[in-house]
């Protein structure tokens, strides 16, 4: 008979992942790590034989367990969470990211699970984040000692609406480098071979970015993430991009080898002035002054279809920091707000953002995601 793991599968934001508790994986890193393949069904293109729905937005992993006791990152935590990108077609099962998609799932899921105890009409769950070895706040309505999840909030890229779960990652800043602002500056110069220089803008928080102009790669912003897609030349040059500012940040060794030692992070985005273009998904024209500028992100080698969570803050906090590409791009009038609006291929996606000085350095004083989560099944995942 086959081995079998107590699985739940939820839909946080755009994303859909397997939620595991990590008293029902095995201890052993290697041993977890090919559970977890199995459970999706990788490696396989179509990832037929597991739970895997063949797109990076649907092979993600989360896994909830009990706060660490020696932590002092942790303290006043309710639960670790413990994310995990798993390759399609590689044996691989990436540790060095974080979805913020999936983690306003991981507050509704420790509610459902009894890990936390329920507060109406809304649960702050406090959680400390393995990947980043920080705490996020996410802050969950409830009603009945249940998370609620019917709502009006809506999300591009999501059908239908729910109810709105606030995420707050101001305490991830630096994260992966050590600083807000990698070099120090809000915008360097890379020197990228076959390409030549290019102005860049890296930032960290949620995840690591590297930000760079639309314009400056012949691109106009507004293309559909197929468009994109189907731009070999320019999915190489962003690719190299990403690699090299990896380096300069001090995330990777070697430019070459970023799709195998990381292809998740640090992630790379476009970055246009406010314009009209066509929404593909919602079939409907997104207006010029329904954002403060555009965005297209790459994610694992491939345009997201929407956005990314932590893209979604970093974008954020970017468009806050003054001499970034991103504040460049933003409306003058509402560079000093503290809600932040932009255009994805999507549609249009708003997060919180407000940072301070303290002496010569930024502060994140919010940086939040408003996303919508539901549980889709609960049951036995069986593995090979």
């Amino acid at each position: 008979m086959s081995e079998s793991v107590r699985c739940v599968i939820l839909r946080g934001g755009t994303s859909k992942g397997v939620y595991l508790r990590a008293s029902d994986l095995p201890a052993d890193p290697t041993l977890r790590k090919n559970a977890i393949l199995s459970i999706f069904g990788s490696p396989d293109k179509r990832q037929i034989d597991g739970l895997g729905g063949a797109d990076p937005l649907t092979s993600k992993v989360c896994i909830i367990g009990p706060p660490p006791a020696d932590n002092p990152r942790a303290v006043g935590a309710h639960l670790t969470y413990t994310f995990g990108q798993v390759e399609i077609d590689e044996p691989s099962v990436d540790f060095r990211s974080l979805c913020g998609n999936l983690t306003s799932g991981v507050g509704a899921f420790a509610i459902w699970e009894n890990m936390v105890e329920p507060v109406s009409p809304v649960t702050t769950v406090r959680i400390y984040n393995t990947n980043l070895d920080r705490m996020l706040t996410c802050e969950v309505p409830v009603e009945g000692g249940r998370p609620v999840e019917k709502g009006d909030y809506a999300i591009p890229g999501v059908p239908g609406t729910g109810a709105k779960i606030q995420v707050d990652f101001a305490d991830t800043a630096g994260s992966s480098t050590g600083a807000l602002l990698p070099t120090g500056n809000p915008m360097d110069r890379l020197d990228v071979p076959g390409l030549g220089t290019i102005d860049a803008s890296m930032v960290d928080i949620g995840n690591a970015h590297v930000f760079v102009r639309a314009s400056d790669l012949g691109m106009r912003g507004t293309e559909t993430a197929a468009e994109i897609d189907a731009n070999a030349d320019l999915q190489d040059t962003l690719e190299r991009i990403r690699g090299h500012a990896g380096v300069v940040m001090g995330m990777l060794d070697d430019p070459d080898t970023a799709r195998e030692t990381s292809p998740a992070v640090p992630m790379v985005a476009m970055i246009a002035p406010p314009q009209d273009y066509e929404n593909v998904i919602g079939q409907r024209t997104v207006k010029a002054e329904e954002c403060d500028f555009l965005s297209r992100a790459l994610f694992m080698q491939q345009m997201h279809k929407t956005y990314a969570g932590t893209s979604t803050v970093c974008t954020g906090v970017a468009s806050r920091l003054p001499g970034t590409i991103v504040y460049e791009a933003c409306r003058p009038e509402t560079r000093d707000g503290i809600e932040v609006r932009f255009g994805h291929p999507a549609g249009v996606i708003e997060t919180e953002a407000q940072v301070s000085l303290d002496g010569n350095d930024y502060v994140v004083n919010r940086a939040t995601l408003g996303r919508t989560a539901r549980r889709i099944m609960e049951g036995r995942v069986y593995l090979p």
